[in-house]
């Protein structure tokens, strides 16, 4: 009888055992961001936004820096932000990597995932980027189609590797679509100057441009003055101009950001490359809505848009474009 109760007792207790691990609460990891452009520029809402909802949400406290714009202020901000020791920091690296390298090899525990092209360091600095190329090409499409001039134009940033690529891929589609057309590329030098991408979009249209595609922010305000169409860029920017935005290349974070943040509640670090979440496929990039556009434009090219679509969805059509500077004509 003595057995059969301690036998008793050892089960009871297994399964409370059991229990409380079940109905323990998971770890709400501490998530900062380090931002070297203003929080305003689209490539930061689309990670700063990921994280927000997900605070809302209850699965992280997330802190963040922004215009972070040299090394010395970059490497400042993160070694504050370590005083809360986070369990993830998400920095840009654009302009610090190597600053953001350095901070993340004296912190092997802790997981830095890295706004980059360059890869992954071992143990702890995993890598992502934008890679826009698969809505860029259907924008590509449209734009070749929809052009009346025979010239399009693109305002970009920086000469960036998934830059060139989006933009060789944009060129690719246009140029596919309709193979006269013509597509001017204008870099400025920066990937948050407002006012100069709004004058380079002014220089393209005076030399013929009809369709715009804003890489950069300040661009759209142009083609809203001058009446042209334009695509927007990362974000939907169709607010910007109804009257003058089709779509655009739309990046979204959130399959990655829920990722990487379920491998830090459960205290997994890692050194990974995770450029392929940012996919049609995956829903790491997605055209932005039409807003009405798809019952103004010819159904022929809409549909053609949609059947390029399905097709680089299924893996029909793989869009691998160049990562050399593209150069406009």
């Amino acid at each position: 009888m003595r057995s059969l109760v301690l036998s008793f007792l050892a089960l009871a207790m297994s399964a409370g055992a059991c229990l409380a691990q079940v109905a323990a609460p998971a770890k709400v990891p501490v998530v900062f961001a380090a931002y070297a452009t203003p929080l305003e520029e689209p490539w930061n809402q689309v990670i700063h936004q990921s994280l927000v909802d997900l605070e809302k949400l209850g699965r992280i406290t997330y802190a963040w820096q922004d215009k972070l714009t040299t090394p010395a202020a970059m490497t400042s901000g993160l070694q504050s932000a370590l005083i809360r020791r986070p369990d993830l920091v998400v920095a840009d690296g654009v302009e610090a990597l190597d600053a953001i390298k350095a901070v993340a090899a004296a912190n092997p525990g802790l997981t830095f995932l890295v706004g980059t092209s360059q890869p992954p360091v071992a143990p702890n600095l995993s890598v992502f980027d934008s890679n826009l190329s698969e809505p860029a090409y259907l924008c590509g499409i449209a734009a070749g189609k929809l052009t009346k001039s025979g010239v399009v134009g693109v305002v970009a940033g920086k000469s960036d590797t998934q830059v060139h690529r989006a933009i060789n891929a944009y060129m690719q589609g246009a140029r596919e679509a309709n193979p006269s057309v013509k597509v001017k590329v204008t870099f400025i030098d920066s990937w948050y100057d407002p006012p100069k991408a709004k004058q380079a979009a002014f220089d393209q249209i005076a030399a013929g441009a009809d369709l715009i595609w804003a890489e950069r922010e300040g661009a759209i305000a142009a083609a809203r003055e001058k009446g042209v169409m334009a695509f927007g860029n990362l974000v939907d920017q169709s607010g910007e101009g109804p009257e003058h935005v089709l779509t655009g290349p739309v990046w979204s974070m959130a399959p990655l950001v829920d990722h990487v943040t379920k491998l830090a509640a459960a205290g997994m670090v890692r050194s990974e490359n995770y450029i392929d979440f940012s996919s049609l496929a995956r829903g790491g990039a997605v055209l932005a809505p039409w807003h009405g556009w798809n019952d103004r434009l010819p159904a022929d090219v809409l549909q053609l848009v949609r059947d390029k679509q399905n097709a680089i969805k299924t893996g029909a059509i793989v869009i691998a474009p160049s990562a050399d500077r593209p150069v406009g004509e």
